[in-house]
């Protein structure tokens, strides 16, 4: 059921379905049933056993003689802490018609009862050893596999070895009792409201196209609602009696730990498991069917337009080797120049589409799929199909030339060189889930340094001929098969399709003309500042640096993560200087400052002067000032700070990216109304802030009055004015990064300060409370509805030890919630609750609680939120509740405290700022001494009926079902 090698993806659309079988289930507590009697199934072999290519020397492997497998591996980033991941051989695709759904079901069953864990238990003992619910605690379904994910914050005896009791009875103790699938059921429903949408739909509609008559369409793993509300117990024990054993799991570890004692606890753990039942079989998937040119296409209100070229061939399942992956990377060379031309293509004037891409992947061994897509806008899909068309065709008749290989080769080496540097300081979390998709996948999990060798070995003597005769072959096979979607039916339908596709092939193309080479030009600013003072703080291992011309510089070197560097040029006055009136084109700022490239080069030049070179620039505002932002290597630490620098004083603000920006919100617009989510995203910013402009959605209308110069305007005069603070963290010496700031920021002119905002500009308000709630209509389905409820409280800075306090009361809300309205009355699958507390602006702050429900449920959770918190209000939490509110709270803080991000964002203003260092030291001891009095004392303070705010997303009378 594996081996997607190629990596790229089939459609840009439907990316996050196909990659992700569509459907990544949140952690739901259930459990598995125990079975019958079967026969042994030899596990598959380790896929580096039947390869020539040499699997990473820090993995243990080894397998029980019940056939379960393992992977183990000592990581010490962050330290103290481990991931374990037990992986089953099985999903969507393995169940039958009267099973549909319940691969994804017995995974919430996992969690919900088995021999040594009462239904109901599990998460609550996961929380008081630290790990926090959905965070740390998590599983998902795919079409081939099952995972189940804890993420440890400590590695003695009792944590792991509670986890790994835990996950051995997830997967082999289940007891699926039958009252628990009942209550089961209405979380699934919920589960599946809340995916049902026009993007799914579509993406259906898309398999079924690509993949005719095969088994992957009917296969989808949130499965039939029929099946899901009614399979009988009896079902799901054939699921887990016939998938859920020894020879189809992989145990895999990764932390700080000894591996031979790692080793030890996972044979006590599963060396006994035996199940005799019957084995399952493998799914048929059925065969690529012969087919000719063919046009489908899918219509709905809300569905992302795109137009894609697919070719379809059986699918390569060969073993993972040195020739298929020599064979890999030569192919995927090529497509890399085809996106960077289709890249260059959306950037230019009057562009043919919003994006588009080329890929050839492996859909779950059921076919080889080659497409090239595209986003189009305005209803323009002929012109994009036209385009994509036509540059698919340049490639494959002219080939790339010398120049574009080359390119794209130092493009990979450079990345893999990264990760070679970086590999002593591979995150746990990350190294678990990559161990888990190589076995997904049926792939050697190599150490960095294999990669990179495999890859010079392949790129040496490399020719452009090799390239092109294998681009030749990628785009063949069954079709072509053009599919286009989009929020309105084509006229003259599918005939329109296949005529537009062949009048674009009767145009002649031509080779691509080869462009003149740029050079870097932002190496001078003036003369090197001056440092005027230097401040150690010991305790936080930060640098505090002060230049003539009044630039702050903070540096922090750490150790968390090898050869990265992050690093923060933040002015001007950011929200507090746009209007409150109406939105801004400042919403676009993302896309249009970078992509506006530099007044001497273009985003397209600088990439190409810079090739090979790491760095990164991006411009954001936050409440207080604007942020340049960038990622490098301590190599390329003069040249990041010579970018951010260049953009910041000579930023070029050419039209193309603006108007590419504006494309993107005519076409994510519409699209949100179709969802509740998407109506409840466009416009709760706004209303939580009393309609304040800068955090208000805007209007198709007000989208098209934007324009470029009024955004150059507003932006470049709050760049230009007020202090500049510096911050550098990671990988970097003091010294160097010293140098590198006087040379490029601290050699600009000295600046004043910056114009004092208004009044009206410094004050953000929560509106005021709602009797009922304000109701927002979306156009989907008649069963999907949202609840919101919001108690205003304080800001982030008056009183940190109180808003933390806050942030506590949260968690134990959402415990609360989680008991009364998942596993009590199974209304939802996860409800949502959160804080809110702004560190500029004075009093704004909320707590908030929402759900998905049918809207018949809305008003049982109103009712029963104001319950809960009014007994909040009236009585201490217990100490129980507390610990499992706080533990994972401390230990989410105390692994976040071993990031680069962290120190990042935690650092900004600490030079002017007298409360940020001594807040942030007392970030852990806050949490560690609070009280059930504590969390009263801010219930009885914030949870105020009257203050309550109250939002409702419910479908238009006119909407129409489409429940399965």
């Amino acid at each position: 059921m594996r081996s997607p090698r190629r990596l790229l993806l089939v459609a840009a659309s439907s990316l996050a379905v196909l990659a992700g079988a569509g459907l990544p289930s949140m952690v739901m507590a259930q459990d598995t049933a125990t079975v019958s009697a079967n026969a042994m199934r030899p596990s598959d072999p380790w896929a580096h056993e039947i390869s020539d290519i040499p699997a990473d020397s820090a993995v243990r492997f080894g397998q029980l003689p019940n056939g379960v497998r393992y992977a183990i591996v000592r990581n010490t980033t962050p330290p103290g802490q481990a991931s374990l991941r037990v992986r089953i051989d099985a999903g969507s695709l393995m169940e039958r018609d009267d099973q549909l759904g319940l691969a994804h079901f017995m995974e919430h069953m996992a969690f919900n009862g088995s021999t040594n864990i009462p239904e109901g238990e599990l998460t609550r003992t996961l929380e008081r050893l630290g790990l926090a619910f959905g965070a740390d605690t998590n599983a998902s379904t795919g079409f081939d596999e099952t995972v189940y994910k804890l993420d440890l914050p400590r590695t003695d005896d009792e944590t792991v070895d509670t986890s790994l009791m835990i996950l051995r009875d997830m997967v082999g103790n289940a007891t699926l009792g039958a009252d628990a699938i009942d209550r089961e059921r209405g979380i699934v429903l919920s589960e599946e409201r809340t995916r049902a949408g026009p993007g799914l739909r579509s993406v259906i509609a898309q398999l079924d196209f690509l993949l005719k008559d095969q088994l992957v369409p009917d296969r989808l793993p949130i499965g039939s609602t029929t099946v899901l509300a009614n399979a009988p117990r009896e079902r799901f024990v054939e699921f887990y009696s016939a998938y859920y054993r020894p020879a189809r799991t992989t145990v895999i570890a990764v932390g700080d730990f000894d591996v031979d004692v790692m080793e030890a606890k996972i044979v006590a753990t599963f060396g006994d498991w035996e199940n005799p039942a019957a084995d399952g079989p493998e799914p048929e998937l059925g065969t690529v069917q012969p087919r000719g040119l063919e046009a489908g296409s899918y219509t709905e209100a809300g569905v992302q337009p795109s137009v894609q070229i697919t070719w379809v061939n059986p699918a390569d399942t060969r073993p993972d080797t040195l020739a298929t992956q020599r064979e890999d990377l030569i192919e995927g060379l090529g497509l890399q120049v085809l996106n960077r031309r289709l890249q260059s293509m959306a950037r230019g004037e009057n562009p043919p589409f919003i994006g588009a891409s080329g890929s050839n992947s492996n859909l779950f061994d059921s076919a080889e799929v080659a497409s090239v897509t595209a986003v189009y806008q305005d209803g323009n899909w002929a012109g994009s199909l036209a385009a994509i068309e036509q540059e698919q065709r340049r490639l494959v008749e002219f080939g790339v030339t010398q120049e574009e290989l080359d390119r794209e080769i130092t493009e990979i080496r450079t990345a893999l060189e990264e990760r070679v540097a970086g590999a002593a300081t591979r995150r746990t979390p990350g190294l678990a889930n990559s161990l888990a998709s190589s076995v997904n996948n049926d792939e050697v999990f190599t150490s960095p340094a294999t990669d990179l060798e495999i890859f010079e070995s392949v790129v040496a003597g490399l020719t452009v001929d090799e390239v092109n005769t294998a681009l030749r072959s990628t785009f063949t096979g069954q079709g072509p098969l053009i599919f286009v979607t989009g929020p309105e039916a084509i006229e003259g339908g599918d005939e329109a399709i296949l005529a537009a596709y062949e009048a674009s092939q009767r145009t002649e193309v031509s080779a691509r003309a080869a462009e003149a080479r740029a050079e870097w030009p932002y190496t001078q600013f003036g003369t090197p500042g001056t440092v005027t003072s230097t401040e150690m703080i010991e305790d936080i291992g930060t640098t505090f640096v002060t230049f003539d011309n009044g630039v702050r510089l903070t540096i922090k070197p750490t150790d968390f993560t090898d050869d990265q560097v992050l690093v923060s040029i933040r002015t001007g006055t950011g929200f507090l200087s746009l209007p409150t009136d109406e939105p801004t084109a400042a919403l676009a700022l993302g896309a249009a400052f970078s992509e506006g490239g530099l007044g001497q080069l273009t985003a397209e030049q600088l990439e190409t002067v810079l090739s090979g070179r790491v760095y990164s620039a991006s411009l954001s505002a936050d409440e207080d000032a604007y942020r340049l932002s960038g990622t490098t290597r301590p190599e390329d630490l003069d040249l990041q700070l010579q970018v951010l620098t260049a953009y910041l004083t000579d930023a070029g603000w050419r039209p193309e990216p603006f108007e590419r920006a504006r494309g993107q919100f005519r076409l994510v617009l519409p699209q949100l109304d179709a969802t509740t989510g998407g109506v409840f995203a466009r416009d709760a910013s706004g209303l939580l802030r009393s309609g304040d402009a800068r955090w208000t959605i805007p209007t198709l209308e007000q989208v098209s009055s934007w324009s470029l110069d009024d955004l150059r305007t507003m932006v470049s005069r709050d760049l230009s004015q007020g202090p500049i603070e510096v911050i550098i963290v990671g990988d970097v010496d003091v010294d160097s990064a010293i140098q590198s700031v006087a040379a490029t920021v601290g050699s600009l002119p000295a600046r004043g300060p910056a114009a004092a905002p208004s009044a009206e500009a410094r004050t953000s308000t929560f509106p005021a409370g709602t009797t009922e709630p304000i109701e927002l209509k979306h156009g989907g389905r008649p069963d999907q509805a949202m609840g919101f409820v919001a108690w205003p409280t304080g800001d982030n800075f008056t009183n940190p030890r109180e808003a933390r306090m806050v942030r506590l009361l949260a968690d134990v809300l959402r415990l609360r919630l989680l008991d009364e309205l998942r596993e009590g009355q199974a209304v939802t699958y996860s409800p949502q609750v959160s804080t809110s507390a702004s560190s500029t602006f004075e009093g704004y702050g909320y707590m908030s609680a929402a759900i998905e429900a049918p809207p018949e449920k809305l008003a049982g959770f109103f009712t029963d939120v104001d319950a809960i918190a009014a007994e909040l209000v009236a009585n201490p939490v217990t100490q129980d509740e507390l610990d499992r509110a706080r533990n994972p709270r401390i230990e989410s803080m105390r692994r976040n405290q071993n990031t680069n991000a962290f120190w990042m964002a935690e650092l900004q203003d600490a030079q002017t700022d007298p409360d940020r260092l001594p807040t942030l030291r007392s970030a852990i001891s806050d949490i560690e001494s609070a009280t059930p009095a504590d969390l009263q004392a801010v219930a009885r303070k914030y949870l105020v009926p009257s203050d309550a705010y109250r939002i409702q997303v419910t479908p238009r009378a006119e909407a129409e079902a489409s429940a399965e």
